[in-house]
């Protein structure tokens, strides 16, 4: 599926939301890389009709980035940003390939500049979590669509 392609049907099937949109880009572990994700989900967000998500998502796609690159990602390896609208919930995903690095929400020291990302995510988020994958990890965070 190529970015922001709408997938056609009915905006349920049997009572279960659908996929609406979905995108899928990996980046280079670079901090660089970090503001390109950011971007590229707001202007995505906004284009697929909710430009109200715009500004909750690229917080929520620079802090899972970042988490990713100080914490998940091995030299010269990629990390994954999917980002999916269903008629429900858009969900955020970023991959990386430390399994074995589990993120843990943490509640930062006086004078520490790092360790509040994960604690804004889940203020942000209805939902956040972590899945394994066969190699390292999906960490995910999800904004739920209200009803029209």
């Amino acid at each position: 599926m190529t970015a922001g392609q709408e997938v056609a049907g009915a905006e349920e099937f049997d009572g279960v939301p659908v996929v609406l949109y979905e995108d899928n880009r990996a980046y280079e572990s670079l901090t660089s890389s970090v503001p390109l994700a950011r971007q590229r989900a707001g202007r995505l967000v906004g284009g697929w009709g909710h430009p109200e998500l715009v500004w909750s998502t690229q917080l929520l796609v620079s802090k899972l980035a970042t988490n990713a690159l100080l914490h998940g990602c091995l030299r010269g390896r990629l990390f994954q940003v999917r980002i999916v609208l269903r008629t429900d919930v858009l969900r955020i995903e970023v991959g990386d390939a430390r399994e074995e690095r589990m993120p843990v929400a943490r509640v930062a020291g006086e004078g520490e500049c790092f360790g509040r990302g994960l604690l804004i995510v889940e203020e942000l988020a209805d939902r956040w979590g972590v899945e394994p994958r066969t190699v390292g990890k999906t960490v995910f965070a999800e904004l739920w669509i209200p009803a029209p």
